[in-house]
């Protein structure tokens, strides 16, 4: 009798306390990179998305700004990156950030789009899992041909 009741302990206990866990949801980051080539501060019809970018995901406690997560990843082939975040980061401020371009013409951070804000909490109403951060972009060294027209174009609409 004793056998059968370590025996039904042994199923038993294992089954409830996975039970009583909350489940795993993981976070899904995802976003693009790009080469500002008309040096125009934006994405336009002329902009290139750049493949092996690296970027990293860093959360810091909201009251001390101390880093409590970090996470890298890198863009595939059309400037693309996912990364998953197994945890829920509730009131942490985080962030997506540029951390290199392996294009030589297009190195530089473009100031205002080198960083993007993502909410990574289950507390905020949204359903989805998956988190869109904005497009982040490295400046050109040069502009590319065409661009001055291209610019001229937005100009008129702005008129």
């Amino acid at each position: 009798m004793a056998r059968v009741f370590l025996l039904l302990a042994l199923c038993v206990l294992p089954a409830l306390a996975r039970a009583a866990r909350p489940g795993r949801n993981p976070f899904v980051v995802q976003g693009s990179v790009y080469c500002d080539t008309c040096l125009a501060g934006f994405e336009t019809s002329k902009t290139t998305y750049i493949a092996g970018a690296k970027v990293r995901l860093e959360c810091r406690d909201r009251k001390t700004q101390d880093l409590v997560y970090s996470k890298e990843g890198t863009t595939d082939s059309a400037g693309k990156y996912s990364m998953t975040v197994d945890e829920d980061h509730k009131d942490q401020i985080c962030d997506c950030m540029l951390v290199s371009s392996p294009r030589k013409d297009c190195k530089s951070p473009s100031a205002g789009r080198d960083r993007a804000r993502v909410i990574l909490t289950n507390n905020n109403g949204l359903v989805s899992t998956t988190r869109y951060a904005n497009s982040m972009g490295f400046m050109a060294a040069r502009p590319m041909s065409g661009c001055t027209e291209l610019l001229r174009l937005y100009q008129e609409y702005e008129d």
